[in-house]
């Protein structure tokens, strides 16, 4: 070390820079000079030049090193911390977290992605700081995660690279930081090959058999879902899916958005034991949220056909209407739809041709950021039948269509589009034993089988979910003149559509729980 500050001590042996108490507050410069030594003697062979020999490290004029290298930081010594108890003010890492020094498995040309979550009582997390191999990124998730991505090439298979964190909290003006954890990643060879084509609407993954031997797509379904099965011919195995189906899950990051879904082996719940392999791979579909391209996922949602045994098929249409007379609907070319805060929002859930003798009970609305009810950001406007949000209105019961309304309020947070959906159970008219004839309920009471047995007719449908929007807050001329022009809010009616426009996809390899994404693929916006 070229100069050693007060307070600071250097153990050469250990390659370990430790302060003392005595150290000042304050910021310390550092100039080192990395070595490096032999464990024993050898001899350096040259073409050109004599044999060399190299000895061990005893002191620093004792003997040449083999190499050096320069190294320059910085140290910044803070005041104490009110105490020393990680999770108070010191951030303290929480799942899922990886632990320290554990190994994680990368493939080549897959990239890997860590999750780092960290929590403090009496300070708010502000950072991840992390270390990593070359072009490693971060990205922060509205749920709070920080999210580090690697993708390892060719050039780094079979070797092990350390990625190291720490979190950071702020309290007032003073800054606080975590432990450094560090975890090793080890990079194998490229997984099985799976192609994942997305459009704004839907997920298709493609896997080439040869790739997942001992696998049978008969044994897969999606997120373990019974009805949402998993297809193979002699060459591939093949699913479509909706995003807001199947169990997709949707992540927002500051640049993306999300939806994941995961492949893997479904047991007979009849069975004892199994023989298949374990299997998981997770899908998913990555849009970005900002572009110069105006596409934009804001079309007037069609009806949604659904098909029960007892029942057949049937169509229901969620609108919206200009006014409660529930008359004239508002204009499919006009959404997204704009509402001033507070204005009243008329709708209606109706089959498109009326069947005899059938009821229809809202079960269930909420509202989220973009069209999947899953959305962890959510806010319920009807639950078990019961109005949760004070201002909802419910005009019809008993009837083959349900009518009612809100008032339109602020949504909190980044996101200035809103969708609603609802769950709606189809019931035969009249019949005390349904769902519908139950009503509002706490959710204690348990709901009527809608279990059909040999010979007996169905009396009520499942559930299933329907949805419109976007929905946009149109803000009135004296409202906007109350709002300071240097202030973003987002000051929004509910949830909206997906307003990323560009997709990129990849499917992520992953046995038991871990794994790493298979490939991207830039769409264009013609294919969006």
């Amino acid at each position: 070390m070229c100069r050693q500050p007060p307070g600071f001590t250097l153990d050469q042996s250990t390659c370990t820079l430790s302060n003392s108490v005595n150290a000042s507050i304050g910021t310390y410069a550092f100039e080192l000079v990395m070595e490096d030594y032999p464990t024993r003697n050898i001899t350096l062979n040259y073409t050109a030049m004599a044999p060399t020999v190299r000895s061990p490290f005893v002191n620093s004029s004792s003997s040449s090193p083999l190499s050096k290298i320069p190294l320059q930081f910085a140290v910044e010594v803070e005041a104490p911390a009110p105490s020393c108890i990680e999770g108070e003010y010191l951030p303290r890492f929480i799942h899922p977290t990886p632990h320290q020094g554990e190994h994680l498995q990368a493939r080549v040309n897959q990239e890997l992605e860590i999750r780092v979550k960290a929590t403090a009582t009496f300070s708010s997390i502000t950072d991840v700081v992390f270390s990593g191999p070359l072009n490693s990124t971060k990205e922060t998730t509205t749920t709070g995660e920080y999210v580090i991505n690697w993708t390892p090439t060719s050039d780094n298979f079979g070797q092990h690279f350390p990625i190291c964190f720490i979190a950071e909290g702020q309290n007032g003006s003073r800054n606080y930081q975590s432990e450094m954890r560090c975890v090793i990643v080890v990079v194998e060879a490229a997984g099985p090959r799976a192609q994942v084509t997305c459009t704004k609407d839907t997920m298709s993954v493609s896997i080439e058999r040869s790739t997942i031997s001992g696998i049978h797509g008969d044994h897969l379904r999606l997120n373990n879902n019974a009805s949402c099965a998993v297809s193979s011919n002699s060459t591939h195995v093949f699913t479509t899916f909706s995003l807001s189906g199947c169990g997709t899950q949707i992540e927002e990051t500051d640049e993306h958005l999300s939806f994941k879904n995961t492949i893997v082996t479904y047991d007979n719940p009849n069975h004892i034991i199994t023989r298949k392999n374990i299997f998981e791979i997770e899908v998913m579909c990555k849009y970005q949220k900002k572009s110069s391209i105006t596409t934009r996922f804001d079309a007037h949602r069609p009806a949604v056909n659904f098909t029960e045994r007892g029942f057949g098929s049937f169509s229901y249409q969620f609108e919206f209407y200009q006014s409660g007379t529930f008359r004239n609907t508002r204009d499919p070319s006009s959404y997204p739809l704009d509402y001033n805060v507070g204005e009243t929002i008329y709708m209606e859930i109706a089959p498109v041709n009326v069947i005899q003798n059938t009821e229809v009970f809202l079960e269930s609305c909420v509202a989220t950021p973009y069209d999947n009810p899953s959305y962890p950001i959510s806010y319920p406007i009807i639950t078990n039948g019961c109005g949760v949000d004070e201002t909802v209105n419910i005009y019809t019961s008993h009837q083959p269509n349900v009518k009612f309304s809100m008032e339109a309020f602020k949504f909190i947070g980044q996101y200035d589009q809103v969708f609603i959906s609802c769950s709606i159970i189809i019931c035969e008219a009249n019949n005390p034993n349904t769902r519908c004839a139950q009503g509002c309920t706490n959710g204690t009471q348990v709901a009527p089988s809608s279990h059909v047995h040999k010979r007996e007719a169905a009396i009520q449908t499942g559930s299933h979910f329907i949805s419109q929007g976007p929905l946009r807050l149109r803000r009135s001329a004296s409202f906007t003149d109350a709002i300071s022009p240097s202030l973003n809010l987002n000051l929004v009616f509910v949830a909206g559509c997906v307003v990323a426009v560009v997709a990129m996809v990849c499917g992520m390899m992953v046995y038991k729980s871990r794994g790493s994404k298979v490939n991207y693929q830039l769409l264009k916006s013609d294919e969006i």
